[in-house]
């Protein structure tokens, strides 16, 4: 555990506020669940993922996403990337989302960009740094909240994916949500 030096008072309701510097670092956002866990005198937050608790789950699912697709397929919570499957995986597990990503998600929108057909293809990590020509990103809405994005990516010179492999992404993302209602 890394301490910053802030301190800060509890007040009559039991609350705490979280500094902005914190909240940005950890990319808390309003209205985003922390759980609450305790060891001995410590109280520790951590950011809520219900996605993260089926993360063996997940690597199955971006296994078959890409056996059934051909493309590099992964699956992300809110913050990171939590399973990928195909060539280029390395590059992706346990890297946060880029901006871009952040944004997809809170639209609530798929996603579908190709450089073939002059696309914007943006990076999916914040230090991502790949050349992905063809990317499909559907993101994983339950309860009317966003989970996650399934991803399928492809580096294939004049790839446009169409509409087979956007209908497994969105299949997929569509029993993953299901997981969670």
């Amino acid at each position: 555990m890394k301490a910053t030096g802030i301190v800060r008072r509890i007040d009559e309701l039991g609350r705490v506020v979280i500094p902005k510097e914190i909240r940005r670092t950890l990319r808390i956002r309003e209205g985003d669940p922390l759980e609450l866990f305790t060891d001995r005198d410590e109280l520790m937050l951590k950011k809520y993922s219900p996605i993260a608790s089926v993360e063996r789950f997940a690597e199955g699912t971006a296994k078959s996403l890409n056996e059934q697709s051909g493309y590099l397929a992964a699956i992300s919570d809110n913050d990171v990337i939590l399973a990928a499957y195909g060539t280029g995986k390395k590059g992706l597990v346990g890297k946060t989302v880029s901006e871009k990503l952040t944004e997809i998600l809170t639209s609530r929108r798929s996603y579908l960009a190709s450089k073939a057909e002059s696309g914007d293809v943006f990076p999916i990590t914040a230090e991502d740094e790949s050349a992905f020509t063809a990317q499909i990103i559907v993101p994983i809405v339950a309860s009317g909240d966003c989970l996650g994005a399934v991803i399928l990516l492809s580096n294939e010179a004049g790839c446009v994916m169409e509409g087979p492999a956007v209908k497994l992404a969105r299949l997929t993302a569509d029993i993953i949500a299901n997981q969670f209602e």
